[in-house]
Parts: structure tokens; C-alpha cells; sequence
């Protein structure tokens, strides 16, 4: 209980009145308390509802601007209402550290303020070491160390096609930067995506499909569809996102009642075309968004027939998890059997999204168990069944599989069971594409927080990529701004481990 308080009081010369001695705000179970413990301290409480979902940082930020505006509306600073209230506006955590040891100690200046554990918050980050909760053991002739969370990729026939690279690190830890920063080697929006380079640099070998697609499971990765965009190179080399149902696209049957109907309206169409691109001197970006309406056409035929599994024995479907009483394992499994049909057809670069509906894909700041549980229950055996498909049909050596993320997760728990998120060292696995099956490279340290034994980053992850399907990534350049553009930029080296 808080005594109701008539007085004055002050705060780092600011003066301030109101019938309380309290001021609170609450957003997504975070409470903000201002409040004058004594004739001459202030401070500021911040508790969290363990009972409601988990605030973030952008919750964090929301509340403490909410407070700053409810003390200026609330109270007589000066003698004034609506005077500006004693907290700047919060642009980072250097500069909300500052603020807070203003506020609560009254000295801005004292020391250098990194972080906010100098004032006792930590969003939930305990420290304590989380040990896995699941056990470890080393599979197949290659001796990988795979979780009980697989057990179909863990067999030996599958495990020992797989190369991991355990030293991989990013420069970003926040989701939108770190995957923008995987797609297109920048943490920047607005960059072409690595599926846009490979198709630039290799062409196509089907001109009824795109060159780039991307499965999506349900759940597009933070960044949104800039991550599979074009950039600054030609429109026809972006990402086109097909949905694991019977109509992945939208509009692909046509709506005319004859066939001839649509080629007079397609023809007529193209004539306009023609006579707009020459009136903008074959503007390149023109010429690519006719090309795209082409290729639209094309897939009208090639689409369903891609969709059409009659031809795929049930073994076969059984065997990618499509009969699981798992709804999501159903879904990646249409995903990896739909990727199959697509490299046979010439297409590129595939791209898999997750499925929704596991505890927000593999971010698992709480609920770790039940989240990472139904995820590796959602993709392992339609993995393993991918890999085994394409040695069967004598595909894998042309095809290289890539499994990453964004980033890691740490050692340390977040809450009692999550974790947060960790750029400093993770794992990445190839198959195929004529790597050398079952190499171990790197390490990180004995906590499993950053690599320390053959660092690896992004760029080289796309340097090797490329490299692995006969491209030469210091020579994959496209003219934009006055300078050569690339994926890997100024930097990229092979991780030559396992070439």
C-alpha cells in the first residue's frame, strides 16, 4: 500500500505534484512503477506477469515511452502542465541505461553504461547455464553428435551425408537485420537474396517455371518478402512463393471460358507491351516484369502438373511423413517432396519456410521443450526422406541442401525454459552438391557460446554455396551505384573443409 501524497516532491530538479506518490504504466504484463520512497529517493520499478505472454524489447520501449508521456501529462512540472517530461526519448539501450541512472541514481555520466544489467534488468536472462534437455549421441560412421529430437536423421544413412560447419556466426542478433543478413549478405532491406544471385548467375533451365521459389510452411521469416526479392538486379530473378496445397499460387487456372479467348487477350497484351518498352528505350525493369507475365502464363500449364502426385507411389509419400498424424510434419513433408519435383524441372534455387504453429518457429525464448519438440517433429523425417530420395534417383551430388538459421541460441537460460538468441557461434549443415559427406568443422567453446576453432560467417556461407554450383563469387558481379555488386560484397572465403 502507498499513502496518498498531496506534496510536492522533486526529482533531479524537476518538480513534480500529484495526488499520488505513484506513477505506473503496463503493457503485455510489464509494469512500470515511478515512485517516491522517501522525502529525497526516487525510483523506478519494473516488474513482469509471469501468468501473461512474454514482452520484448519493443514492449520494453512502448512502456517507458507511455510513462514519459503519462508524468508530462499527469503532473505540474515547474508549475506547468504539459511541460516536457524528464526522460529524452529512447533510441537505444546505451541510451535508455543513461536515462534510467539518471532517473533512479541521478548521475548520467557516472561510468560508461553498456547494458541494462547495470540497473538490475535483464528481460528474463537468468545466466544460468540450461542444460540440454534432451541427450546427445554420436551417429553413424562419421561420429556427428545428434540429439534424441531426430531420430531419422540420425540414422547412419542419412547422418553420414551430412557435413557440419559448427563455428558459423552472424553480425546481427536481431531477427529482420540477422535474416536479412543471411538472404542477402546485408543487414540492410532492399538487397538482392541469395536465390536472386544464384539465378542471375546460373540462368535457368525451364522457362515454365521461376528460377527462384520459395515454399512457404506458414510462416514468412522476419524481414517479410524482402528476403527473397531482386534488389537491384532484373525483376525475373525474385523469389515466387508457392503455398504446399493443391493451388499454391493464386490465379494459376485461367478465368476465360476458351483457351482462345485468353491467347487473344495475351496477344493483345504483348502488343502493348512491345510498343510501351520501345517508348522506354527497353528499360531493363520493364523487359523483366514482361518476362515475369510470360513466364505467369507458362506456369498455368506447369504448375498443376507440378502439384499433380498421382505419379508418386505411396511409399514414397508415406516415407516424407505425408500420412503422419502430425499435421505439421505433413506440411514439411509436401514441402521437401514439392522441392524434389521442382530441382527434377530445372529450377535453381528452392527456398523452405516453417510451418506455423510450433511456438513461433525455432525462437524459443520460453517454452523450449514443447516448441523444439514439435519442430524437429515437423522437419526431421521429411528431411531424411529428401536426402534418401535424391541419392535413390542419383540427384544429390547435383544438389546441394543447406539447413541454417539466422543465427544460434545460447548456453544460458532466458526465463526457466528458452533461450535466447546467440550470433557468436551455431551450427550449419550441407548434403550433396559434391561436398565431402560426414566432416566435422569448427568448434565453439565448452559453454557452446562462440566459435573458437575455424570461425566462419555469413559471407562465407554464401562464398562456398556458390562455389558449390560452379560460380566464382569475387567474379558474380552486377553494375549498380558505380561500383560492382556482389553477394559476398568485399568479403566471402571458402570453407574448403569440406569441398
Amino acid at each position: 500500500a502507498t499513502n496518498q501524497l498531496d506534496a510536492a516532491f522533486t526529482m533531479n530538479g524537476v518538480s513534480f505534484q500529484r495526488s499520488s506518490n505513484t506513477i505506473n504504466d503496463t503493457i503485455s504484463g510489464l509494469t512500470f512503477e515511478l515512485k517516491k520512497t522517501s522525502a529525497s529517493v526516487v525510483t523506478l520499478e519494473i516488474e513482469r506477469d509471469t501468468t501473461k505472454a512474454r514482452s520484448n524489447f519493443d514492449d520494453f520501449v512502448k512502456a517507458y515511452n507511455d510513462l514519459n508521456t503519462d508524468i508530462r501529462n499527469k503532473t505540474f512540472i515547474n508549475g506547468e502542465t504539459g511541460a516536457r517530461g524528464p526522460l529524452r526519448e529512447l533510441r537505444s539501450i546505451r541510451d535508455l541505461s543513461s536515462q534510467l541512472r539518471q532517473l533512479v541514481i541521478g548521475d548520467a555520466t557516472s561510468g560508461t553504461i553498456t547494458n541494462l544489467s547495470e540497473l538490475g534488468i535483464s528481460f528474463d536472462n537468468s545466466g544460468k547455464i540450461l542444460k540440454s534437455p534432451w541427450e546427445f549421441k554420436q551417429r553413424g560412421q562419421s561420429g556427428h553428435w545428434v540429439s534424441d529430437l531426430f531420430p531419422h536423421i540420425a540414422q547412419d544413412d542419412v547422418i553420414d551425408e551430412i557435413s557440419m560447419v559448427k563455428s558459423m556466426t552472424s553480425n546481427f542478433s536481431e531477427h529482420t537485420s540477422a535474416n536479412y543478413f543471411l538472404h542477402t549478405g546485408s543487414g540492410f532491406q532492399g538487397r538482392p537474396s541469395m536465390g536472386a544471385w544464384f539465378g542471375y548467375g546460373l540462368g535457368t533451365e525451364n522457362q515454365n517455371l521461376p528460377g527462384f521459389v520459395v515454399l512457404n510452411g506458414g510462416l514468412i521469416p522476419p524481414g517479410g518478402l524482402d528476403c527473397f526479392g531482386s534488389g537491384f538486379l532484373p525483376a525475373s530473378y525474385q523469389g515466387s512463393v508457392f503455398l504446399p496445397q493443391n493451388e499454391p499460387v493464386a490465379n494459376i487456372k485461367p478465368k476465360e471460358k476458351s483457351s482462345e479467348l485468353q491467347r487473344n487477350k495475351l496477344s493483345l497484351l504483348s502488343d502493348l507491351d512491345s510498343s510501351s518498352l520501345e517508348e522506354m528505350d527497353f528499360d531493363p525493369q520493364v523487359e523483366a516484369a514482361i518476362q515475369n507475365y510470360e513466364t505467369a502464363y507458362q506456369m498455368q500449364t506447369s504448375v498443376p502438373e507440378l502439384m499433380d502426385l498421382t505419379g508418386e507411389s505411396d511409399v514414397v509419400k508415406k516415407s516424407y511423413g505425408m500420412e503422419s498424424d502430425f499435421k505439421n510434419t505433413r506440411t514439411f513433408g509436401m514441402q521437401c517432396l514439392l522441392a524434389r519435383r521442382l530441382v527434377q524441372r530445372g529450377v535453381r534455387f528452392i527456398e523452405l519456410t516453417c510451418p506455423g504453429g510450433n511456438g513461433d518457429r525455432w525462437d524459443q525464448h520460453g517454452g523450449l521443450v514443447d516448441g523444439h519438440g514439435k519442430n524437429c517433429k515437423s522437419v526431421d523425417q521429411p528431411i531424411a526422406a529428401l536426402i534418401r530420395d535424391l541419392r535413390k534417383l542419383g540427384m544429390l551430388d547435383d544438389t546441394l541442401v543447406v539447413w541454417t538459421g539466422e543465427f544460434g541460441r545460447t548456453p544460458f537460460a532466458q526465463g526457466s525454459n528458452g533461450r535466447d538468441h546467440n550470433p557468436f557461434g551455431f551450427t550449419t549443415w550441407f548434403a550433396g552438391g559434391g561436398i565431402k559427406p560426414g566432416i566435422t568443422v569448427g568448434a565453439t567453446d565448452e559453454f557452446g557460446y562462440k566459435a573458437v576453432e575455424n570461425r566462419y560467417e555469413i559471407h562465407d556461407l554464401h562464398a562456398t554455396m556458390l562455389h558449390l554450383l560452379g560460380i566464382e563469387h569475387t567474379e558474380s558481379t552486377y553494375r549498380f551505384g558505380g561500383r560492382d555488386m556482389r553477394l559476398t560484397e568485399v568479403f566471402g572465403h571458402l570453407i574448403k573443409e569440406i569441398l
